[in-house]
Parts: structure tokens; C-alpha cells; sequence
């Protein structure tokens, strides 16, 4: 990795205030989305594509219970998955992707989920920050950030990205974070853009970040 070229924004100082912040008040945030294993998380993660995790929460209870395993899942056609599916949106691609993320793991990783990066991707549906969910969630393992709009857009408000793409401003916060952060910045980030800092209206005069964030469009400053 790039050498680190710090700005007072990104200062080490800064940063382990934010993250002393985001544990006080996010201590055990973990990811929202419903699962029992890896696999369920992984076909969970791929319906979350432009839908909240609500959504999919409601969905997945009928849609494993028809189809538990990958083998079962790769038995059923597009117009089936379609069907329960259906409420996620984009639900054509979304099917098509489950169904061949099934195939693959079944038939290519033996019905287990990869542990690595490089592996994940290869799955139908799974791209970087869907691989980035699975295995910091299901192992433990911090190989990047997940940058979902709350991210990307609260990274930004506090001045810790400078980029408007998830890949450019994953790279930001791999410089600055420690890596034994990765993981959890995520979460308590995705439960900070739901519960405070809100895209349309962010509750300024409730954020436990105010005095440290960078954002002009402030609607409370103390």
C-alpha cells in the first residue's frame, strides 16, 4: 500500500477520536442483515443491492426455507426466485445472480462459502463489497471496508474521503483507519447514517460526532 499522506482531516489524532466516539456510542453494533451461516449471508447481502435491510429481512425466511442449501437453490428457475424475490428490485438480475452464485458454490467450492477475496468475487453477484460483508461478518476477516452509501456519504461529512466512488474511498479509509477497524467502522457507520446522521435531514443537534464533523450543510453547529 501507498504511503499515508496525512492532512489534519486525516491526522492519527483525529481519527482515534472519531473511532473513541463511534464505540461509546455504537459499542455493539452488528450487521443487520438476518443469517445463520455464511451462505445465507452471502445470498442476503447480494438481495441488499439498492434495498434495505429490512426488506430483505422480510424475504429471506421464505426464500431459505425453500431452498436451505446452495444445491437446492441452483435447482430452482428464474421465474421461482423471481417470484419471492420480487420486492428486493431488480429482481430479474438479482434471481439470476443467486442462481449462479449457487451453482458456483456448490459445484465449484463444495457448498462452502470461501474464506478469501480473491475467491468471493468470483461468485455471480458477489463483488468487492459484497465479498467485504461475508468475510469480515462470517470470519473474522479484514481484507477491506464495506462502503455502502452511509459510508461513502459519512466518511465524506467527516472529512475522512475525499473521493464519490465506494472503490476510491475504500482505498481512503484503508490508509487511515487501523486495520483491526475495518470491519466495525462499517457497522457503526451504517447505524449512524440510519439513526442520526440521515441523508435528507441529518439530526445535527443529536450527533454525538457534531463537534468533529467537517460537513457544511450542518443543521445544528455548537
Amino acid at each position: 500500500m501507498a504511503a499515508i499522506k496525512r492532512t489534519k482531516s486525516t491526522s492519527p489524532e483525529r481519527v482515534a477520536e472519531i473511532l473513541r466516539i463511534l464505540d461509546e456510542h455504537y459499542p455493539e453494533v452488528e450487521c443487520a442483515l438476518v443469517h445463520e451461516s455464511p451462505w445465507q449471508l452471502l445470498v442476503a447481502t447480494i438481495l441488499s443491492a439498492q434495498c434495505t435491510d429490512v426488506r430483505v429481512n422480510m424475504v429471506t425466511p421464505e426464500l431459505f426455507r425453500r431452498y436451505p442449501t446452495a444445491k437446492a437453490m441452483m435447482k430452482a428457475t428464474q421465474g421461482e426466485m423471481e417470484e419471492i424475490i420480487r420486492s428486493t428490485g431488480f429482481f430479474r438480475n438479482k434471481a439470476k445472480s443467486l442462481l449462479g452464485a449457487a451453482k458456483r458454490v456448490h459445484e465449484d467450492f463444495h457448498d462452502q462459502v470461501p474464506e478469501t477475496l480473491a475467491e468471493l468475487v468470483t461468485i455471480p453477484g458477489a463483488a468487492r463489497k459484497t465479498a467485504n460483508v461475508v468475510l469480515g461478518v462470517c470470519f473474522g476477516k479484514a481484507e477491506g471496508v464495506v462502503v455502502d452509501t452511509h459510508v461513502l456519504r459519512i466518511s465524506r461529512r467527516l472529512g475522512l474521503a475525499k473521493s464519490t466512488t465506494p472503490e476510491k474511498v475504500e482505498k481512503e479509509l484503508m490508509k487511515i483507519l487501523p486495520q483491526d477497524r475495518w470491519v466495525k467502522y462499517s457497522h457503526q457507520i451504517i447505524h449512524h447514517g440510519r439513526a442520526v446522521c440521515v441523508a435528507r435531514k441529518p439530526k445535527c443537534g443529536e450527533c454525538p460526532l457534531e463537534q468533529v464533523c467537517e460537513a457544511k450543510d450542518k443543521t445544528w453547529r455548537s
